[in-house]
């Protein structure tokens, strides 16, 4: 006499022969570490700035002009309710935009108190490297240098810009003009 198996124990002997007749998975490589960020131009230089030191990308928003800033303060857009200053970081270098309006980006920084967006000539989406391909930063005189903290090799170099330094340093907070 057989005995009528409840739907559960008839659950549990197909899940034991499924276990029993299943091929391993295959293995998976060792992942490498990687380092992601934002790439973005400068004029003829390459950036990428750390994924976790941009909030947001936007198309160059509407924005209204403010007397007595400097000029690469290029003035104050609304997003979603939040004022948002909106800087030239070419011209705060000492450069020119790209005069090609349809390629500029907004980087949006948030770090302690400071909300600001970031203009720059064009950005390049998500960009991954191997962690341990991180050079360090070359040196330079150009006043952008102060806020490279390392580089990456491919056909170009991608140099590691820190928005949350430039955020931080009094030159980029003393606005007025």
């Amino acid at each position: 006499m057989t005995e009528s198996l409840t739907a559960f124990e008839l659950l549990l002997q197909i899940d034991q022969r499924c276990r029993l007749l299943a091929a391993d998975l295959p293995s998976q490589p060792v992942r490498q570490d990687s380092w992601s960020g934002i790439g973005f131009r400068l004029g003829e230089h390459w950036y990428v700035a750390p994924m976790g030191e941009v909030g947001e990308v936007l198309h160059e928003p509407r924005f209204t002009q403010l007397p007595g800033v400097k000029p690469w303060v290029k003035g104050v857009a609304n997003l979603r309710g939040r004022l948002l200053p909106i800087m030239d970081l070419c011209g705060f270098f000492g450069h020119e935009l790209a005069p090609s309006r349809k390629q500029r980006r907004v980087l949006v920084v948030e770090h302690q108190e400071v909300f600001v967006g970031l203009m720059v000539d064009e950005v390049f989406g998500l960009q991954h490297f191997a962690q341990d391909s991180l050079k360090p930063a070359d040196n330079g005189h150009e006043p952008i240098s102060t806020f490279i903290i390392g580089r990456f090799q491919r056909e170009q170099t991608w140099q590691v810009f820190s928005p949350f330094a430039l955020v931080q340093s009094q030159g980029f907070m003393n606005v007025a003009a």
